[in-house]
């Protein structure tokens, strides 16, 4: 049977992975024990290659890679589609929206192929696959310089082509999200576009499934507008919600 200590570092090591960063005082309170015990956890996980410190006391995931789009397509299968079908109800005929990169925003687009009179502007190539054959949807792409990773155009001309367009609705998507710093993403191009995006549209939504939100897995944020929704599933506690709810965000939790 694992010991008490081993099972501790077990849970840091989780810990690490879904929020990013934690102190040694954050950790003792968590786990109940002494700092000088956590500091101790923290000097075997780093010298087992599991984790790295960092100044202060914080400790970091030596390597946290980004999944590949194709990596996430069947994550939250179900969770994506209920997010998906609830933004969908948002839009009206004749408004022009502007979809995110990603596997829920490009869930999004599957659900708006026969809207009517549509016009969906996007930096995604999930999205323009999804509405191609639309025979009532104008599709517009923002272009740029094409991310792998995400299949998400990023870049300046993506940028100056925002600053010549606003939009009814901007459905974003994020690696991870906090009410304190907005949204996380592996590349600080990313945020800057997300920023500029959410800059542009009169209602600005971001859709999550659970498990991201309260996640900081990367060192990029992009702050959010004072008014936003956040759209998540069923799965998220009320807990996780409290923080975004006391800073005025309002929450949808799609069923």
């Amino acid at each position: 049977m694992p010991r008490e200590s081993e099972l501790r570092r077990e849970a840091i090591v989780r810990l690490a992975t879904t929020t990013g960063l934690a102190n040694v005082d954050e950790l003792s309170a968590h786990f109940g024990v002494t700092a000088s015990t956590i500091r101790r956890d923290l000097a075997q996980l780093e010298q087992s290659g599991a984790l790295a410190r960092t100044y202060g006391g914080a400790m970091a995931l030596v390597a946290h890679p980004e999944a590949s789009l194709r990596q996430r397509v069947g994550e939250e299968f179900e969770a994506k589609r209920s997010i998906a079908r609830w933004a969908a109800r948002q839009i009206g005929a004749g408004e022009t929206v502007l979809l995110d990169a990603g596997t829920t925003t490009g869930a999004l687009a599957h659900e708006l192929r026969g809207a009517p009179a549509l016009t969906v502007v996007t930096t995604g190539m999930t999205a323009l696959q999804e509405l191609a054959s639309s025979d009532s949807v104008t599709v517009e792409c923002l272009g740029g310089v094409l991310r792998p990773q995400s299949l998400g155009f990023i870049g300046p001309l993506a940028e100056a082509a925002l600053e010549r367009r606003t939009f009814d609705r901007v459905f974003l998507g994020a690696d991870g999200v906090t009410a304190e710093d907005g949204i996380c993403e592996a590349d600080i191009r990313q945020t800057r576009l997300k920023e500029l995006m959410a800059r542009r549209a009169d209602h600005v939504y971001l859709l999550v499934h659970a498990a991201k939100i309260g996640r900081r897995p990367f060192h990029a944020w992009a702050p959010m507008p004072e008014r936003w929704t956040l759209v998540t599933d069923s799965a998220v506690s009320e807990e996780a919600l409290e923080p975004f709810r006391a800073k005025g965000v309002e929450v949808v939790v799609a069923s």
